[in-house]
């Protein structure tokens, strides 16, 4: 078990190691053990093999990383809402910060695990690559609009790897990309095994389950143990950082009866207890694992910021008023310019002429990236719209409908607490 440390000065309370997992570490990296479940870059796999092979200065999962970071749509995480969508405010987190901290949590869990540090942190940097504008919730309007024209959902974890993987063809490994499909941190568990990875095949088959039958995405296990930590660091990331930020936004007045007691209840704590019992209960194990107690506190924190934060009548309120009428008149004029190849629509100019200019470069076997004005027009209007930061999207709704009736009152550094 974890040693609990005395509270400090503010309350706050901090496990730590036990000192014989502590001694058993040290002893294990000055022996030079190598975690026999541990994904080598080795076992890297490719669509096209031929390209992209690694050297000495740049192993297979460093070239993810780095295909991530280049690709063309990373920047745009600076713009997206993690929760908070109408606050001008640059203390309240966007998504660039979420993936950076899923990035530094999950490396520190699989750096003490003893697993691929760099496939961790491809998978940490992409995996939010595929999230529309507003959050979680534009997402699932934009679902809504999608389902209804093609029989199909949309989600994001299956858009991030759609992105990277065919979007921009940037021939990411089999298992980042499983990791990133994989990582839905919705569904807490007390332990997380590893599922057999199969083959490209495999991973598309299941791609077409999620978009036919939503209900695919709960079974959805990741294929290696770094995509396992990745998916529990998913949630480590936000469900306290989610609290600091409702309290900045003045959604929360520090009185909310939060009631975790294991894990902690501010932000630092949250990170801390349940990283320390993640190693404590998975070092040389082939799962991940936590006390079921943690486990426990875990689910019901989770349930408390739905309850509190993001089922907030505020915050609801300006989405369906405001954000639901301004998607469906964006989605269908941009279809209908789609249609109708309209070349000096946005959908063109800003978004097709792009996606062709970034992948053809790119190829697939010996055959060309092809044409992205083929594929299905609400294939494309989707891919545009996810595509977008909160900000281009208000923009080009004003744009496009410059009478609109619809429009986002963002509250200020200066708006008075109510």
């Amino acid at each position: 078990m974890p040693e609990k440390k005395t509270a400090n000065k503010r309350g706050l309370r901090y496990d730590r190691l036990s000192a014989a997992l502590e001694k058993r570490i040290r002893q294990d990296r000055e022996r030079g053990w190598v975690n026999p479940w541990r994904c080598d870059d080795g076992q890297a796999l490719r669509r096209d093999n031929v390209r992209d092979k690694p050297t000495l200065w740049r192993p297979a999962f460093v070239r993810d990383v780095e295909k991530v970071l280049h690709s063309p749509y990373y920047n745009r995480y600076t713009d997206k809402t993690q929760v908070f969508s109408f606050y001008r405010n640059d203390d309240i987190t966007r998504r660039a910060l979420h993936v950076q901290l899923v990035s530094r949590i999950a490396r520190t869990v699989g750096g003490a695990l003893g697993l691929n540090q760099d496939l961790i942190e491809a998978i940490a940097l992409g995996h939010d690559l595929g999230h529309t504008p507003f959050g979680h919730a534009g997402e699932r309007l934009l679902s809504g609009l999608f389902f209804r024209e093609t029989g199909q959902y949309f989600n994001h974890n299956v858009h991030s790897a759609r992105v990277l993987d065919q979007l921009f063809r940037r021939n990411l490994t089999l298992q980042t990309l499983d990791g990133i499909l994989c990582h839905n941190g919705e569904f807490v568990r007390d332990a997380y095994r590893p599922a057999p990875l199969g083959d490209f095949a495999d991973f598309d088959r299941r791609t077409l389950a999620c978009a036919q039958d939503e209900s695919e995405i709960p079974g959805l296990v990741p294929g290696t143990l770094e995509g396992c930590v990745v998916r529990v660091a998913d949630m480590i990331a936000y469900l306290g950082k989610d609290r600091q930020d409702a309290r900045r936004a003045r959604l929360l007045r520090g009185d909310e009866p939060f009631s975790s007691q294991r894990i902690g209840l501010e932000n630092a704590e949250i990170i801390n207890n349940v990283t320390v019992n993640l190693i404590e209960n998975s070092y040389g194990q082939d799962c991940l694992r936590l006390d079921p107690a943690i486990a426990g506190e875990l689910l019901t924190a989770k349930r408390e910021n739905y309850l509190y934060i993001y089922q907030n009548e505020k915050v609801a309120a300006m989405y369906e008023k405001e954000i639901q009428p301004m998607l469906t008149e964006v989605y269908y004029r941009l279809r209908d310019d789609l249609t109708h190849k309209r070349k000096m629509s946005w959908i063109f100019r800003h978004h097709i002429y792009f996606v062709n200019n970034s992948r053809r470069h790119y190829i697939s076997g010996r055959e060309p990236a092809g044409d992205y004005s083929l594929e299905e027009p609400n294939r494309i209007v989707a891919d545009y719209i996810a595509s977008m930061t909160d900000d281009y999207f208000v923009d080009l709704y004003h744009y496009l409908f410059p009478a609109g009736q619809h429009d986002i009152r963002y509250v200020s550094y200066f708006d008075d607490p109510k």
